[in-house]
């Protein structure tokens, strides 16, 4: 099945960026892109029979933005999709056929609140396949920093790596692990702790080391970098790490370090403040 990437458009600033991150993306896995805009802003009445139709605005809107696309990126075919129904739950079924979803930072209309509200939050996580939420929406499109994904051992982490690497190769820029540890202090602290501390680094070192002889092993000409970053918190260390970045990546649920990743705190510091765009590593169903 020759999935599309999928991007989600409302004639904002931030979907409008999307769109182009959403082209770009597909034209590095030679896909199609589909440009999908959710019209139904209210409840249908259920005293009508018949699906409200598109109004031409938002047709002349979504052609507008296949076109402009079509002109900048040759050879990419793009789709358009107008589809009476809410913005998140439209995304989310759009998904089960996509290779990648794209929501900008911000919307309008159909896509209002995207990523700060309630409809990117649906989408990230409810979508049957990675998610790219690109922000933040005024930052140009970066091609040239590495790619950074969290590490701490768990399955989903895993996914995160696989997907990240892929990221890396298709990009081709390096690959940064990083493995967000607690912050040390400059006062002495008892043996037992210290004891603790070390077998904590231990364990970083190992963790990133396994990530990287599995990521090298399956893409040999690929630059890795391991990176073990002190932080407070996990959410701080990554968004630190984000800032030099041209992509986090991030799984949908972790352990220690990374507990409640895309539905805990983590994840949600990381798609409201990383300094470049997030991609949520969800299986493609």
């Amino acid at each position: 099945m020759n999935r599309p990437v999928v991007v989600g458009v409302d004639g904002s600033p931030s979907s409008l960026v999307a769109a182009e991150h959403a082209a770009r993306a597909a034209q590095l896995r030679s896909r199609s892109l589909l440009v999908v805009h959710g019209y139904l802003h209210a409840p249908l009445n259920p005293y009508d029979l018949m699906m409200p139709a598109p109004s031409e605005e938002a047709q002349k809107m979504a052609q507008g933005v296949a076109t402009d696309l079509t002109e900048r990126f040759p050879g990419l075919a793009v789709e358009v999709r107008l589809v009476a129904g809410g913005p998140g739950a439209t995304m989310v079924e759009e998904s089960r056929r996509a290779e990648l979803v794209v929501v900008g930072s911000r919307g309008l209309g159909g896509f209002t609140g995207l990523l700060l509200g309630s409809v990117g939050a649906q989408v990230a996580a409810h979508a049957h396949c990675p998610v790219l939420v690109v922000r933040p929406e005024g930052r140009p499109i970066d091609v040239d920093g590495p790619v950074v994904v969290g590490v701490d051992g768990s399955e989903p982490s895993q996914l995160a790596v696989g997907h990240a690497a892929v990221e890396a190769t298709l990009r081709d820029v390096p690959l940064v692990l990083a493995h967000v540890g607690p912050a040390g202090g400059d006062r002495p602290v008892p043996d037992e702790i210290e004891e603790e501390q070390a077998a904590e680094q231990a364990e970083a070192v190992r963790l990133l080391a396994d990530a990287s002889a599995v990521v090298r092993a399956e893409h040999p000409d690929l630059v890795v970098r391991e990176h073990p970053v002190r932080a407070a918190s996990p959410a701080q260390g990554l968004v630190e790490a984000s800032g030099a970045a041209s992509l986090l990546v991030v799984g949908t649920r972790g352990r220690a370090g990374f507990a409640g990743l895309l539905l805990g705190s983590v994840s949600q510091a990381a798609v409201h403040h990383a300094h470049c765009p997030v991609l949520v590593a969800h299986p493609v169903s």
